[in-house]
């Protein structure tokens, strides 16, 4: 968008995180140009890792650098705990702000990684296609990967339950490199860690009332869905990579799903846009628990209209 890009060549990604003023602003703006139904917090998945010691940069082209990867125990042992409502206050204070932005609106959606994606990134030292640290470390010395897991799920925990008592209504758990691992692989090394996660938000206490709704996101392997409704949350994220319905009957009944809409076919034509999304609703039917979404992140060179269009669409096709 026009009006993010004007404001990150004066501001630094992380400065406009850990600027209240500046993540809402950014919050907003897709809301004013496309009437989505939920807002989302601006942030970045690796924020919370910053109070544990871990030196973080975004380099232009390039993404997320980590200055300080973990490689063996000592590093995970270095790895400090904290009080994200005083350490990560600058979130909070952005979210309360956000709902009073929003109050009558629309509802807002807080955020945190999960335990094996934060993970990966503190052991590759940034982005990665093959996860081969993470891998090795998995293997090499399993006791090492729990404990940093288990540490990871521990503040992450924290982290969303400190956006739900600040005013969060609804919370994503997003596991964006799960799709890497192989069902056993998952069910070994990430599946307890995620539980953990997960077990802990429908705590009622986490939740105020408990009834703030917990959304569960992976991309990458379809295989990995079960295991995925195993681990918890009451919404399943679906990517491209499995039709809709086929992915809803691996799920099982009584839970909601999101997504499915490959970003890339935003790339095309707005009638090829309307057609994938109408294949997308015809699979969801009248079942009860559908939110239409992208299957992960909007690509940087979409157009912005492309987008808007799709919103009125979905708005006009499923108008009750």
């Amino acid at each position: 968008m026009s009006e993010y890009r004007a404001l990150r060549k004066k501001h630094a990604l992380l400065e406009i995180c850990r600027t209240p003023e500046l993540a809402v602003e950014v919050t907003l703006q897709p809301l004013e140009r496309l009437g989505v139904d939920a807002a989302i917090l601006f942030s970045d998945l690796l924020i919370p890792l910053v109070p544990m010691g871990i030196e973080l940069d975004f380099v232009h082209g390039e993404g997320p650098k980590i200055e300080n990867p973990v490689a063996t125990r000592g590093d995970v042992e270095k790895l400090r705990d904290y009080e994200p409502r005083e350490a990560l206050n600058f979130t909070m204070e952005t979210i309360r702000q956000l709902r009073s932005e929003l109050e009558g609106k629309v509802p807002l959606i807080g955020f945190a990684g999960a335990p094996f994606t934060l993970a990966s990134y503190l052991i590759e030292g940034g982005s990665s296609r093959s996860f081969a640290k993470t891998k090795a470390l998995m293997y090499s010395d399993p006791a090492s990967w729990h404990r940093l897991a288990a540490k990871l799920a521990s503040m992450v925990l924290g982290y969303l339950r400190a956006q739900i008592e600040a005013g969060a209504q609804a919370v994503q758990l997003f596991d964006s490199w799960a799709g890497a691992l192989s069902p056993q692989d998952y069910r070994e090394f990430v599946l307890p860690h995620s539980r953990a996660v997960l077990d802990g938000l429908e705590d009622g206490s986490s939740a105020r009332d408990g009834s703030v709704p917990v959304i569960h996101f992976a991309t990458g392997n379809s295989s990995l869905l079960p295991l995925l409704r195993e681990a918890g949350g009451g919404v399943i994220g679906l990517d491209w990579r499995v039709d809709l319905d086929v992915g809803w009957d691996l799920l099982g009944d009584g839970v909601a799903v999101q997504g499915n809409l490959d970003p890339a076919v935003l790339l095309g034509p707005p009638e090829l846009v309307r057609s994938r999304a109408d294949d997308i609703l015809a699979r969801a039917g009248a079942r009860p628990g559908h939110i239409f979404n992208l299957g992960h992140g909007v690509l940087p060179n979409t157009p912005v209209d492309t987008v808007a269009d799709l919103v009125r669409h979905v708005h006009e096709k499923t108008a009750r």
